[in-house]
């Protein structure tokens, strides 16, 4: 009897072992990658994070298949370098395109962008024999040489920058805000595929549409080899505008047609990877470029119970209502709590694909398959808050110390903090309940942190702004007088 028993259990392990044997091979073929990358969503714009009358189904869906990353962080609160660190996988201020002082973004005409000699992810993947596609808002330079074409992407199809720019003459004050009237006229914008302009200004009724059909028409035409899609979208990035199909359908007003137009893009996207049998071999990152632009009222977003929006070092300025999607390898219906980033994006797609990731530089993404696969924390236990290229906020593990704190689009002086301000983000999300006097060894702790990381990091030559003369100085401890700034050193 005894031994009938053990020879069942034993016959149980044996037929679990090819399941298990399964989950942990490594994957036979290259997959295929899609980032989507919306432009100033809140935390808590989506249905599936909360939001209580923007529809959302198909992102809830892919959340329900998927998972849900609740500490999910991209590079910096606004545009330009937001972007920098994702497809860089490195910090902005490394690379010089963190923004300093008074310039935060890049600007049409501006001289510089993301400089040649930075390695993207898409040119690592293109290397790998990947085809790759940049189908949306660009903003890393619009001069040829910074343009997606000279960046690693095959194909693009986009602005070259924010669709609130080239703003002309005569227009009504305040019309980015306008809700919901604003004529797509007003701002002198291009339409681009790859080097040629083919309409200006931009119809941007009709973006978000023709952003899903590029993307559809992309995935059919490279079906029989591994491809990249960085899908940067152009809203809900203002002014806003919504196609025929959408317009004054949500009870949101004119930013939730916007959203939900968004939502039915993503949906089309895993539509056509079901109907083309991709599905099973292709991870779909959504996530956003920064918080939302709270000073547009109605026009902009939500962060949910997050602090501030864009442009702050606060939770709501960096922190991103992401989801990740891959049917049989990101389990289903998970959430997860480890810390992340866009920036880590960049290292788990070379690592999957197979490639290498640069050994000359300082990368600061980190392999995310444990996290993703496994629905573990993940590598990442620290995160450096930085506004322009000045340090203001560190996360690691639960805390979070603010050495200076910006409110965001405000006319709010910046105010430093010394000792910093601390918050345990596990408790209190919303960072309304200072703790710094209880807890005097994490706040010593993060500060170490700050130091060794502002001691190790060399700054980029800066692409498009003037390196702040107190860029690695902080009010916790740091040699005061402003240093020698090093020239440009890929090691940085």
């Amino acid at each position: 009897m005894r031994n009938r028993l053990l020879l069942r259990l034993l016959a149980i392990a044996l037929i679990g072992i090819p399941l298990l044997s399964a989950a942990a091979e490594p994957i036979s073929e290259k997959p295929n990658f899609i980032i989507v990358f919306a432009d100033d969503l809140g935390y808590g714009d989506l249905g599936c994070f909360g939001h209580p009358t923007i529809r959302t189904p198909h992102l809830d869906q892919m959340a329900t298949e998927g998972m849900k990353l609740t500490s999910f962080y991209v590079a910096a609160p606004v545009c330009t370098p937001s972007r920098a660190g994702l497809l860089t996988g490195r910090l902005p201020v490394r690379s010089g395109m963190s923004g300093g002082g008074d310039k935060r973004v890049l600007y049409p005409g501006d001289e510089g962008g993301l400089p040649p000699e930075e390695i993207t992810i898409a040119e690592l993947l293109q290397d790998a024999g990947y085809a790759t596609a940049c189908i949306g808002k660009w903003h890393l330079g619009d001069k040829p040489e910074y343009m997606p074409n000279s960046q690693g992407f095959d194909y693009f199809f986009g602005l070259p920058y924010s669709n609130d720019m080239n703003i002309e003459e005569g227009h009504p004050r305040h019309a980015s805000s306008m809700d919901p009237d604003a004529d797509f006229h007003w701002w002198d914008v291009p339409l681009m595929r790859n080097g040629e302009i083919i309409e200006r200004p931009a119809d941007q009724n009709t973006l978000t549409r023709r952003y899903a059909q590029e993307s559809v028409s992309f995935i059919k035409e490279h079906q029989d080899q591994p491809f990249f899609i960085y899908l940067a979208q152009t809203m809900p990035h203002v002014p806003l505008f919504a196609s025929d199909d959408f317009r004054n359908e949500s009870s949101r007003g004119r930013y939730g047609d916007v959203v939900e137009e968004i939502d039915w893009c993503v949906g089309e996207i895993i539509r056509t990877l079901r109907e083309t049998g991709l599905a099973e071999n292709t991870l779909v990152v959504f996530t956003s470029d920064n918080g939302p632009w709270l000073r547009k009222k109605f026009a902009g977003g939500s962060a949910g119970l997050l602090r501030d929006g864009k442009g702050s070092t606060w939770e709501g300025g960096q922190r991103e209502p992401t989801i990740a999607w891959w049917p049989g390898r990101v389990p289903a219906g998970t959430v997860n709590s480890g810390i992340a980033s866009t920036m880590d994006l960049f290292t788990t797609a070379v690592h999957l694909a197979g490639g290498k990731v640069p050994q000359d530089r300082v990368i600061d993404g980190m392999n995310l398959s444990e996290l993703l696969f496994h629905d573990k924390a993940g590598p990442r236990n620290l995160f450096f808050y930085y506004r322009g290229d000045q340090l203001c906020a560190i996360r690691k593990g639960p805390w979070k110390a603010h050495f200076n704190t910006w409110d965001g689009y405000s006319k709010v002086p910046p105010e430093s903090h010394n000792p910093p301000l601390l918050y345990n983000l596990d408790q209190d999300p919303s960072e309304q309940h200072d703790i710094a006097a209880d807890h005097p060894d994490v706040v010593k702790d993060l500060i170490q942190e700050a130091k060794g990381h502002l001691e190790a990091v060399t700054p980029g030559e800066p692409q498009y702004y003037e390196l702040s003369p107190s860029w690695q100085e902080a009010d916790f401890g740091l040699p005061s007088g402003a240093r020698e700034v090093p020239k440009r050193n890929l090691q940085g």
